[in-house]
């Protein structure tokens, strides 16, 4: 007998979005009031600002409801395809191609 799990995974949301979803998606994930997370984030900036820097480090790593990579990732796999596009050596004979 099998059972099946559905594996929960943390995205920023579009449903009760105010600005990128982290708050959001964080809430759906562990099953809290996005408000909650607001507040706690604000109290946080009022006391050193460390909540606009968890904000934006959640707004790069975590990937958008219905996309499987990151802002983050995104940009890493665009600059790596750019790094060996533009590569100038001709991996057969190690010579500047002409």
């Amino acid at each position: 007998m099998s059972e099946y799990h559905s594996s929960k995974k943390l995205r920023r949301t579009h449903k009760g979005r105010m600005i990128a979803g982290v708050c959001s998606g964080v809430g759906e994930f562990v099953g809290i009031d996005p408000n909650i997370i607001r507040i706690g984030l604000a109290i946080v900036t009022l006391f050193g600002g460390l909540g606009i820097g968890v904000y934006a480090i959640g707004w790069l790593l975590l990937p958008e409801e219905g996309k499987d990579t990151s802002i983050v990732q995104d940009l890493l796999a665009k600059q790596q395809e750019k790094s060996t596009s533009s590569n100038p050596w001709n991996e057969d004979d190690h010579k500047p191609r002409q």
